[in-house]
């Protein structure tokens, strides 16, 4: 099939009629050129118009008429088209030239040549014209058709100008690797390596929502493995790297948890595409270089690097310019949680266990178990036999308390504000001990979820503690 068959849709055909009678030159540019090559589906279209991108903009939205929306954004001599679920981002052909300080660049008008050789890769350099004349025709300068053949990811012009220009490329560069699975160029890599520093003038941000899409990629690894090589991962994420490496002390060492770290996040990316659980599995082990000890009995430890790795988040979303809210809690939840299956598939699967593996996870325990899943990673395939096998009952139990009303069934019906009244007590340590004694029965299922039992229970607890009920409280 020739190119032009694959702009006959009707937004094409009058972006051409609008082009030509405007006497303007139009070309269909960058990703959405790339992904048909590829094959992959899209909906936004980029419009390069050599004169006037805005006036382009407004007499295409005329024609459409119904369903079509307009913006123009004056300030950036851009405007887009929305028709229906269809994008349309029209700017005019541009050259660029920047200072050392900023990646905001001083733009002048300029021909198509110009605007591609702007562009950050040769794959994105790709155009199509959509005038009358020359319909369909690719113009293909940096042969970036072959790279897309090949695999490459390299810069139309010296990769150094690009990255030092406008750093943010450096990310973009590493994210379009991992998305396609491209291998980087060999002159664009050692241009990453060299000017990896700039990164510093790029809003947090920016780099965040970078990361957002190599973690969100089939195989996030890549990505990491990427940003490690060159430096970057350094200066963005550095907490991450300090998992590197193996220590060895009297013949026994421990694994590198930041291979075990990538790994894990690439197994639960074949499981599911939720960001979050996908941060969580990136942050799993994230407290282990706080916590690791050498213990001449047992070898390596890291004992309670789950909580340390926990307290850890708030700061280092908050420095990354991550979300300040439920998902950040959500992943730290996660974190604090990762262990607890793990342990209960290590011994006897006990019912108290999973009560109270279901009443701290909620209804998260579904993407607790897909994390605790995704972390046995180990090469000994009879104790990691062992580990699935037991998780596929802790599962089995899960299941069977899940049909049941399990918030009810778990959570004590005599709450903190009765005790309170019960015993004339404001908030205290008290308080906190009597609520502790039922949440442990019923959690242990040591007496029913019911009043009376629980009533008695809290009662003989309340004697222990030297607290007397209040002469107006009705037991009933």
């Amino acid at each position: 099939m020739e190119l032009k068959e694959y702009f006959t849709g009707k937004i094409f055909k009058l972006i051409s009629e609008t082009a030509d009678e405007l006497g303007l030159e139009c070309y269909v540019v960058g990703g959405y050129v790339r992904d048909l090559f590829l094959q992959r589906s899209s909906t936004d279209i980029d419009v390069v118009v050599v004169g006037s991108g805005i006036e382009m903009a407004k007499a295409l939205s005329v024609k459409l008429g119904k369903g079509a929306h307009l913006s123009v954004f004056k300030n950036f001599g851009t405007a887009q088209v929305k028709y229906y679920d269809t994008e349309v981002e029209f700017v005019g052909a541009r050259k660029e030239s920047y200072s050392h300080e900023s990646r905001k660049p001083v733009v002048e008008d300029g021909t198509l040549e110009d605007d591609q050789n702007r562009r950050d890769f040769t794959i994105n350099a790709l155009a199509v014209c959509l005038n009358k004349n020359h319909f369909g025709e690719l113009i293909d300068p940096f042969n970036g058709l072959d790279d897309l053949h090949d695999g490459i990811i390299r810069t139309p012009l010296d990769p150094d100008i690009t990255f030092s220009d406008d750093p943010l490329r450096m990310m973009r560069c590493i994210r379009f690797a991992t998305q396609l699975n491209f291998f980087i160029e060999d002159k664009t890599f050692e241009a990453l390596i060299r000017n990896k520093e700039r990164i510093k003038i790029i809003s947090k941000e920016r780099i965040a929502d970078e990361l957002n899409k190599i973690i969100l990629s089939p195989i996030p690894s890549k990505g990491f493995i990427d940003l490690d090589r060159c430096g970057l991962l350094e200066l963005i994420f550095p907490e991450l790297v300090a998992l590197q490496g193996v220590e060895v002390r009297n013949g026994r060492a421990h694994k590198d948890n930041f291979y075990h770290t990538l790994e894990v996040l690439d197994n639960i990316s074949k499981q599911t595409d939720n960001l979050w659980l996908r941060w969580a599995a990136l942050f799993h082990d994230i407290g282990k270089p706080k916590t690791k000890r050498w213990d001449p009995q047992v070898g390596w430890t890291f004992h309670s690097h789950n909580f340390v790795g926990e307290k850890m988040i708030p700061d280092i979303f908050r420095k990354m310019k991550l979300p300040m809210n439920e998902k950040m809690k959500y992943v730290q939840k996660m974190v604090s949680l990762h262990m607890r299956p793990i342990v209960i598939a290590d011994n006897e699967v006990t019912d108290s266990a999973v009560r109270r593996l279901l009443y701290e996870a909620g209804d998260d325990i579904d993407d607790l178990m897909l994390l605790c899943e995704a972390d046995i990673t180990s090469k000994n395939e009879v104790r990691k036999k062992k580990f699935l096998d037991n998780f596929k009952l802790v599962r089995k139990k899960l299941k069977d308390l899940q049909e049941k009303d399990y918030k009810r069934l778990l959570q004590p019906c005599i709450n903190g504000n009765e005790i309170m009244e019960m015993f004339h007590l404001t908030p205290s340590k008290e308080v906190g001990i009597l609520k502790q004694t039922l949440k442990n029965a019923v959690l242990d299922n040591k007496v029913e979820n019911k009043r009376e039992p629980l009533m008695q229970l809290l009662i003989e607890k309340a004697k222990e503690l030297g607290l007397a009920m209040s002469d107006n409280y009705d037991l009933i």
